[in-house]
């Protein structure tokens, strides 16, 4: 999915909403279990119910690996499922560098050796432009780089002082000299609402990718007020509050009406700023 085709479907949808799956079979309902592939069959409900109402789908590949084969499977069919004018990523986290870079593009990118073709891959980049860049050798792939994180362990080593800012600040201007923003998005989040300025002055035009509205306690509206720019260059991502929103045979209804709530506060949000 190019840069275009993105912003294309955020107009069209009135939506900037990426429904994050990830799905625990533990606490989907259970009489999904009787299905052959109940995750997969999860998922499937999920999209269908959502898929007018979000721009992207990110299944964690934790949860996916954690079942092995089977898991594997629900992930490759679930990548398959998902619409092809809906951008798909994988929330891999993947950090390491050279051929071992190669081989995880090739895991999520190369559709002929595994069946998956994802469109983007959230990727951790401290070990450097090796961790980062062989993924920017697949033609139309977008490399999601984590900058600023949600979770406590961030103020760890995001918010050192490296003399030239903080190191998130550093990743940020370091990885746009690798690739464009029609290339790079970065991940921050939601619960980092007052720092999207300063974001903003080194990555002006790259998608972020934002997790942690809602269960985490994220603010919509304070996420639009410092980082919305003129082509919306937000992603915002919801998870357990939307598939995990009903326990039962309505399940995927109830996610629908958790998804529908955000994407008319998007709404709002986009006419506000005059993207819509």
């Amino acid at each position: 999915m190019t840069r275009a085709q993105l912003i294309e479907q955020i107009k069209q949808k009135k939506s900037f909403l990426c429904v994050g799956l990830d799905t625990d079979i533990d606490k989907i309902p259970a009489f999904l279990k009787e299905y052959p592939d109940p995750v997969f069959e999860f998922n499937k409900r999920i999209i269908d119910a959502t898929k007018d109402l979000c721009i992207a789908y990110k299944p964690n590949a934790a949860f996916y690996e954690a079942r092995g084969l089977k898991g594997l499977q629900s992930l490759i069919s679930t990548e398959q499922y998902i619409p092809k004018d809906i951008l798909s990523i994988i929330d891999a986290k993947r950090g390491d560098i050279g051929n071992t870079s190669d081989n995880y593009a090739k895991a999520f990118f190369d559709k002929e050796n595994t069946g998956m073709d994802f469109d983007a891959i959230t990727v951790t980049p401290y070990m450097g432009n090796d961790s980062v860049t062989p993924y920017l050798k697949y033609e139309g792939k977008w490399v999601i780089i984590l900058a600023l994180t949600s979770s406590v362990g961030s103020k760890d080593f995001q918010y050192l002082n490296t003399g030239d800012g903080y190191l998130y600040e550093t990743v940020i201007k370091k990885a746009n000299t690798w690739a464009g923003a029609d290339r790079l998005m970065y991940v921050v989040g939601a619960t980092k609402s007052t720092e999207f300025t300063d974001i903003r002055k080194h990555a002006p035009d790259n998608f972020l990718l934002v997790p942690g509205v809602g269960a985490q306690g994220g603010s919509l509206q304070d996420v639009c007020q410092y980082g919305m720019t003129k082509d919306c260059g937000l992603i915002v991502n919801s998870s357990r509050g939307i598939i995990y929103a009903g326990n039962d045979e309505n399940f995927a209804e109830a996610a629908r009406a958790e998804a529908l709530k955000l994407q008319q506060q998007m709404q709002e949000e986009l006419e506000k700023a005059g993207v819509i």
